[in-house]
């Protein structure tokens, strides 16, 4: 049995090209999650998910596998993350490897920490919920977020809570973007 991370690196985005490859830090920024995967020692392979032989070449020297380039249906504009996981995870069942837990670590996520990744892997672990993933507030109330309308006017999107004060309103989280530990589906 093993664990898995997984880091998706395409190397056409559109919004920041080559954003995967970009200095952070005087590094390119894929590094930092390399490395934050590595040093966390949850998992017994780290790779990298790329149809660009530039990052594959940069995911390497710090010490990622490639075990396959991407196709270039799953490197689209429209391919969602869940795909290109997917597609990692059924090219190492191929190899006849049991998985106990897969990490989709960003490659633009260089703030995370081994600690975090391992002591995630352990929660997926020991919990009932096998899916983990971390999260952050809100920095302001959501309950006040507003919406545009084409006359100009706009509206609560959820409810009227213009009468209460903002610390009696329920705090609310997102997603941080870093990372996803889950159960493969066996």
């Amino acid at each position: 049995m093993r664990n898995i991370c997984g880091i998706p690196a395409r190397g056409g985005s559109k919004r920041i090209p080559r954003k995967n490859i970009k200095l952070f830090r005087g590094y390119p920024i894929i590094k930092w999650s390399i490395d934050a995967a590595i040093q966390s020692e949850a998992f017994e392979s780290v790779m990298v998910s790329t149809d660009d032989r530039e990052i594959a070449d940069i995911a390497t020297k710090y010490g990622a596998e490639i075990p396959f380039l991407r196709p270039q249906e799953l490197s689209n504009d429209y391919c969602d993350t869940k795909s290109v996981i997917n597609h990692a995870i059924q090219s190492i069942h191929k190899r006849e490897y049991k998985l106990d837990f897969v990490c989709c670590l960003y490659a633009t996520a260089p703030f995370v920490e081994p600690e975090d990744l391992r002591k995630a892997v352990q929660l997926a672990k020991d919990s009932s919920d096998k899916t983990i993933f971390p999260v952050t507030k809100f920095a302001y109330p959501i309950q006040r977020a507003l919406r545009r309308h084409l006359n100009g006017n706009t509206s609560f999107v959820i409810g009227d809570s213009s009468e209460k004060r903002s610390q009696d309103l329920e705090e609310m989280y997102h997603d941080s973007g870093q990372y996803y530990i889950a159960e493969p589906k066996k």
